[in-house]
């Protein structure tokens, strides 16, 4: 089983095994995606699936400026561009919907309100991209959150059941929504975190019933073929700390997203990120307790995707970075082209440079 070769599971059609994993470019300072979007997005289509970088759901989900949106019609409209282009080319796409909770200023917020948390517990070492007092673009402290009600909490849940059913209407194939890297949904699923008292906190499955409800919703709008989500066990980032039940909280994820029929859960590793590394061991007991595709993405390359999936751990292998740098990067690892290098300083905001002019391999060109 290549890499490179044809995959076809749960109604999932694709050219190989390769994803280009989310990765936040915060090139829409309108929020709303355009035909230099659409382009990056093209040139990057040797991947069987494409996942776009994390998109906003709601006016308050967000915490990094310039990302893209899909609340209004008019991102909805901008998102065809992009969407069209890729399916010329034979990929399929899904988009990333994002809720960032605690991780957020004020000045990312309509009217500098407080950003939203599963609890009023700050990310005190975590930073935003939004305005210094200086009202200059800059990395600035997240602010202290407002513990989301119980009702605001079916609104969120509402917020991404509708930003799923604009991502259909925009003519993506799917969404994967982001539970992982220390944002709203995974602030639910640490206990370090959530302190709540009511049915959103306490035992693991009130603290995952937030996520659940988030997937059963977007279900019912879109189908649970075309729902997906991201996770990131044993993850720190973002100020998330280790908990005694973490295997028996994802164990019980799994099952239960198992149940629910979702397209895929695509985990990730992030020692490659200079966090924790999954245990050894780990992807063969989650794959014991969950029957749909497995993507895996964290400091991966052709021989560990390889090994991977011929061992049945994993399906299919995203890559992130490479696909900065490298828009042929499937070709580049097919063929044991070298990669190039990306500039870290031009990964966020700005116009092509950057973006999309990083050229194929020379001697593919």
């Amino acid at each position: 089983m290549s890499l490179f070769e044809n995959y076809s599971g749960k109604g999932l059609e694709l050219k190989n095994r390769v994803v280009m994993a989310p990765m936040t470019r915060a090139r829409n300072p309108n929020g709303i995606p355009n035909d230099l979007n659409a382009l990056y997005y093209q040139q990057r289509t040797g991947a069987g699936l494409i996942i776009t970088e994390g998109t906003a759901i709601s006016p308050t989900s967000m915490g990094v400026l310039h990302v893209p949106g899909l609340f209004t019609k008019e991102q909805v409209e901008g998102w065809k561009l992009v969407t069209k282009a890729v399916h010329a080319e034979d990929t399929k796409i899904f988009t990333q919907l994002w809720h960032v909770g605690r991780v957020s200023h004020v000045s990312n917020q309509p009217d500098r309100q407080a950003p939203v948390g599963a609890s009023a517990k700050q990310a005190a070492e975590s930073s935003a991209w939004g305005y210094d007092e200086q009202g200059k673009e800059s990395f600035v402290i997240a602010s202290k959150p407002h513990p989301l009600t119980n009702g605001e909490v079916k609104q969120v849940v509402k917020d991404f059941a509708n930003a799923a059913a604009n991502a259909v209407e925009a003519g993506f194939d799917g969404v994967e929504l982001h539970g992982a890297n220390g944002y709203l949904i995974e602030q639910f699923l640490n206990p370090f975190i959530n302190d709540r008292t009511d049915e959103y906190g306490g035992s693991i499955v009130n603290r995952s019933r937030f996520l659940l409800e988030a997937i059963d919703a977007s279900i019912a709008e879109i189908g649970a073929e075309k729902v997906a989500i991201r996770l990131t066990p044993y993850g720190g980032l973002h100020e998330l700390p280790h908990y005694d039940e973490i295997e028996e909280t994802y164990a019980y994820l799994a099952s239960e997203l198992g149940k629910r029929g979702i397209v895929y859960i695509h985990l990730m590793d992030q020692k490659s990120r200079g966090s924790f590394a999954l245990p050894d061991g780990f992807l063969k007991r989650f794959r014991a307790n969950f029957n749909g595709i497995i993507i895996l993405a964290g400091g991966m390359d052709k021989e560990l995707s390889e090994k991977y999936i011929a061992e049945g751990l994993i399906d299919l292998a995203a890559f992130g970075e490479a696909f900065i740098a490298n828009p042929d990067l499937t070709d580049r690892l097919k063929y044991g082209y070298e990669l190039a290098l990306p500039n870290r300083d031009l990964h966020y905001g700005g116009a092509a440079h950057g973006y999309t002019d990083y050229p194929v391999y020379a001697g593919n060109s």
